[in-house]
């Protein structure tokens, strides 16, 4: 067999498979097809099978928590089980929501509609009018690719409006102005889009009008990440996002002639006003007069006085080393802190008045596991305080909480079932030592006495200021857990564990540091005597996915097998593909020598070799992704079996977007291959 190393290092732009990235070209078909046939071959067998079946079921058991959002007093829903695999949307009340067997009215049968219309329609999503949300605005994605076809949906009669708004395939999203005219962000059109494919434009439509014709009264330039607009239902003004980059936004406040007024704060905070009040976040260092103010503080003034020039704000949170901000929002004037601290779950709601601000904890909340609170209502106009609180963790089902306004402990309204056996499991929280000296934080479950043999199941994801928390998860409880298995999630830097300057120490030059650190967490468990690195299989996707292709290439000793899903993997390339341009902030710019310089060194289509100890490796990717384009796990994979690695394997369904499948079905049989391939890999079950 000839040995084909390229790309390299040295030459990174002499690449024989480019032609991969011709996603539904012919030959790239037959061979993207023939290396998935060749990886259910060798993986779905009867035990494959029997958990496809059983996590699909799971999946799709009656008594699972169906998620809501309130619009105008009613509770919305989008289903998905085994005989409405596309979904239905619905809606009931408040009251019948809260008991054991909610009475649904049907608003849409997608099953039904995608049969009818011969289309592969999965749900993204619906854009109600306020006050009444009698219409809404429907996005169809053909496949689960991020692109979506919007068409206007009379909620009264349950029917779609003939004549009425339409829009093509495209990267879009909407806005009611009034009944008769939205505020169009789309991609759709020559010249409509960024180079990272999403909107660049904001366009007026009016009900009628052709949307390629509709007047634009706002635009970016083509290199930034996109533009997007909404409305400020308070006061009635039109409001225009300009994302020059990834974690950068400049906010305009306007009308329907365009941006009027910008609100000055640095282009990377985060801020959001409600009831004439402003809070705001800067990411990094801001000096205001002889006051400088660390990334993640939460400062918070009148917005008109802030408008007028004033700048003596409140502060309302500092953040600590292991102390971190993880998100706020407003809820009928009150703002809620959502606080990381040391990794626990804490909710501070503070209320604006004369007199000052006023804080007090959310209480009645558990102090472990993952709590995540929210708005009931969509309209924040519309909300009279009711916020829905959500918690779990790795052997505990979710709870759906309702916490009524004011401060009363919130009530249980729903629990999740027990998806999986979970007796005899264990929850535990260690740290590892990263090369620099770094604490690495991880979670383990699994039995509760080491064995020095048990196969680990570690994950992670290190990017994007996203933090990896340890959920109750079906597919590894199933498929990993409930056989005697151990998991592991990993809180490497990159993600916002310990808020922006987790993230920054993992970003662009120092990303690097995310791979040690996930390698770092490996080492530790043979350390502690939890396992061998041959029974390490560890699973990432997306950002995750990078990861895992560097553990291949980086750290290979350190793991049995790896499962590297809807992955980047060309560093070289990966700004010139679909959405990737948008995610140079995080990674850095390759047609940049000087940050080529460091980027390369996460590059593992240019780093792997032949010749060397890698672990078993399956790459999965889905064909309708259109954000990380498929290419990349397509390339990746061909370029490792071209060097002789037979341990490569790869897999590709046809549909599913940027994740494991549009339908629960999928999701299953994407979650179960994956983890027979891993188990196998590791020679275990």
């Amino acid at each position: 067999m000839t040995i084909d190393p390229r790309p390299t290092l040295d030459a990174p732009d002499d690449d024989p498979w480019l032609w991969l990235e011709e996603v539904n070209a012919d030959r790239a078909l037959v061979w993207a097809a023939e290396q998935t046939a060749r990886t259910a071959a060798q993986f779905a067998d009867a035990v494959y099978v029997a958990d496809r079946d059983g996590l699909r079921d799971a999946l799709d058991r009656p008594d699972r928590i169906p998620f809501v959002t309130r619009r105008g007093g009613l509770l919305y829903n989008h289903w998905q089980d085994a005989a409405n695999p596309r979904g239905l949307w619905r809606r009931t009340t408040l009251a019948a929501y809260q008991s054991e067997d909610p009475d649904w009215e049907l608003m849409l049968d997608l099953d039904a509609l995608a049969a009818e219309e011969g289309e592969d329609w999965v749900w993204k999503g619906a854009t109600s009018l306020p006050p009444a949300h009698d219409r809404a605005i429907l996005s169809l994605s053909r496949g689960g690719g991020d692109a979506v076809v919007m068409r206007e949906f009379d909620i009264t009669t349950r029917s779609f409006i003939e004549d009425g708004f339409s829009l093509p395939e495209a990267k879009s999203s909407t806005a009611w102005i009034d009944r008769d005219t939205l505020l169009l962000s789309s991609a759709l059109g020559e010249g409509m889009a960024t180079t990272s494919g999403y909107p660049r434009t904001i366009r007026l439509w009016r009900r009628g009008a052709d949307p390629l014709a509709a007047p634009v009264i706002f635009e970016t330039s083509a290199e930034a990440m996109g533009a997007w607009g909404g409305i400020d239902r308070e006061d009635g003004q039109l409001l225009f996002l300009d994302k020059p980059a990834f974690f950068e936004t400049l906010v305009w406040f306007g009308d329907t002639a365009g941006p009027r007024t910008l609100l000055e704060v640095p282009r990377d905070a985060r801020a959001a006003w409600h009831r004439g009040w402003l809070v705001v976040v800067p990411r990094t260092p801001w000096t205001i007069g002889e006051v400088t103010y660390a990334p993640d503080t939460v400062l918070g003034i009148r917005r008109d006085a802030y408008l007028a020039g004033a700048r003596a704000m409140e502060v309302l949170f500092i953040p600590a080393a292991r102390r971190a901000l993880s998100g706020f929002f407003w809820c009928a004037g009150r703002l809620v802190l959502s606080i990381l601290d040391d990794l626990r779950p804490v909710f501070t709601v503070w209320t604006p008045g004369e007199a000052g601000w006023t804080s007090a904890d959310l209480p009645g909340l558990p102090a472990i596991g993952v709590v995540h609170v929210w708005p009931l209502d969509q309209e924040p106009t519309e909300s009279d305080g009711t916020l829905l609180v959500n918690t779990q963790d790795p052997v505990t089902p979710a709870t759906m909480m309702l916490a009524r306004p004011g401060l009363a402990t919130p009530t249980p309204i729903r629990r999740a079932p027990a998806l999986f056996r979970a007796d005899g499991l264990v929850v535990t929280r260690h740290e590892a030592i990263s090369v620099d000296g770094e604490r690495i934080p991880y979670v383990q479950t699994g039995p509760a006495e080491p064995t020095g043999d048990a196969p680990v199941h570690l994950t992670g994801y290190g990017g994007f200021q996203i933090s990896s928390l340890p959920y109750y998860s079906a597919s590894v409880g199933r498929l990993w857990l409930a056989k005697g298995g151990t998991s592991v999630d990993a809180n490497i830097r990159g993600g916002g564990e310990f808020g922006t300057a987790w993230h920054e120490a993992g970003r662009g030059r120092h990303k690097s540091r995310s791979h040690d650190d996930f390698a770092a967490v490996a080492a530790d468990l043979v350390k502690r005597g939890v396992t061998k690195p041959g029974r390490i299989a560890a699973e990432g996707g997306s950002n995750g996915g990078l990861l895992i292709a560097n553990m291949l290439t980086r750290y290979p000793e350190h793991f049995g097998a790896l499962f590297c899903t809807i992955p980047l993997i060309d560093m070289r390339r990966y700004s010139r593909l679909l959405a990737g341009s948008s995610w140079i902030a995080e990674y850095g710019d390759p047609d940049k020598p000087e940050e080529w310089n460091f980027v390369r060194h996460i590059s593992a289509y240019h780093n792997a070799a032949p010749g060397q100890p890698y672990p078993s490796i399956l790459i999965a990717t889905t064909r309708k992704d259109d954000r990380v384009h498929p290419g990349h796990a397509r390339k990746f994979a061909a370029k490792l079996r071209a060097m002789g690695y037979d341990n490569a394997w790869y897999h590709e369904p046809a549909a599913g977007g940027h994740g494991y499948g549009k339908d629960n079905a999928e999701v299953a049989s994407f979650a179960a291959l994956g983890a027979a391939f891993l188990r196998k890999s590791i020679g275990w079950q």
